[in-house]
């Protein structure tokens, strides 16, 4: 089965084929960093207008590099929710729109959920129990797969997200936007014992990082004298630090063999080097994907949407869009 995705939740403009949820045919992104890089973070009226402008020509990208038309296609699929509701209802109309043209079923899919999925695509035959970290600008999570449709939430962001705290951090150091990729460029030149930023709630299951935000500004204020690298090396250990004792505890607790990361801060190089060597070190398998797969891509929605067709059928095309979807535990 042949599945086209589109995404459009927040400021990323992709749309994907698919096939059988598994193998990627063509996947096609186009980013609006420079439209909100001025302002310091994504605009909301700015990202649905961009989108409005963008979904068409890149559905038409991801289908000629299928080689297909839309008479090719099987189903579309859009991400739902969460995200931002403006940019949501492009691409979810769109997708509507497309299906409705093709007479094929609409696929209505959990950005959340699709970031779990986004390990299937790097690894066809990966099998459950996986403990996997979503962590990117809107949601940082723990998740035990059980297996596909059954998850269990077992920690999450009390307050800012990791993606959210590398952005807030960055623009105080005058680093620019996206913070996340600044800050991982930077941190290579400075040391990560530098510092000693705090490790919130360790022993808990549950991430905070507004006080490592605060203690990054307080520091600074009290020691002008130490380098801007220095402070990214050492924010950024404090986070991965966290990230991943975090993920590892939730593998022990449920005995899970592979650990799995998904999310736009999956991306950054120190926690993929960490998640390897940690799942090295206690005998389980390392599913990284390529950074691609991390951030917000359509190919994860199209495969997402090929294993909830096969088990809840058609979404239909009445229903809307939600900005505030959670994932559910449904282990």
């Amino acid at each position: 089965m042949r599945i086209l995705g589109i995404e459009t939740s927040c400021d990323e403009t992709a749309a994907a084929v698919v096939d059988d949820g598994r193998f990627v045919v063509s996947s096609v992104v186009s980013s609006q960093v420079d439209l909100h890089a001025r302002f310091g973070g994504v605009v909301p009226e700015i990202a649905s207008r961009a989108h409005v402008e963008l979904v068409g020509p890149v559905v038409a990208d991801a289908l000629g590099e299928a080689g297909v038309d839309l008479s090719g296609v099987d189903a579309v699929a859009a991400c739902h929710g969460p995200g931002l509701a403006g940019a949501l209802l492009v691409g979810v109309s769109a997708a509507k729109a497309l299906a409705l043209v093709a007479d094929v079923p609409y696929v209505g899919v959990n950005h959340l959920e699709a970031h779990l999925y986004a390990a299937w695509l790097e690894e066809p035959e990966l099998l459950p129990p996986l403990a996997v970290l979503i962590a990117s600008g809107g949601h940082t999570l723990v998740v035990i797969v059980e297996d596909h449709g059954r998850y269990r939430v077992v920690g999450q962001t009390l307050d800012d997200a990791a993606g959210e705290a590398f952005d807030k951090v960055a623009r105080f150091l005058g680093l620019g936007y996206p913070g996340g990729p600044a800050i991982d460029r930077l941190a290579r030149e400075g040391s990560p014992d530098a510092i000693a930023f705090p490790r919130s709630m360790a022993g808990e299951p549950d991430f905070s990082f507004s006080g490592l935000k605060t203690a990054v500004v307080g520091h600074v204020r009290k020691h002008p004298e130490s380098t801007t690298a220095d402070v990214a090396a050492s924010f950024q250990a404090a986070v991965v630090d966290q990230l991943v004792a975090k993920l590892v505890s939730a593998a022990d607790a449920a005995d899970a063999p592979a650990l799995v990361l998904g999310g736009g801060v999956a991306a950054n190089s120190a926690l993929r080097a960490r998640v390897e060597e940690v799942a090295a070190a206690t005998g389980r398998r390392a599913f990284v994907p390529p950074a691609a797969l991390c951030t917000d891509n359509a190919a994860m929605i199209a495969a997402t949407a090929w294993w909830r067709l096969g088990s809840d059928g058609p979404t239909p095309l009445d229903s809307g869009v939600d900005p505030g979807l959670a994932l559910p535990s449904t282990a």
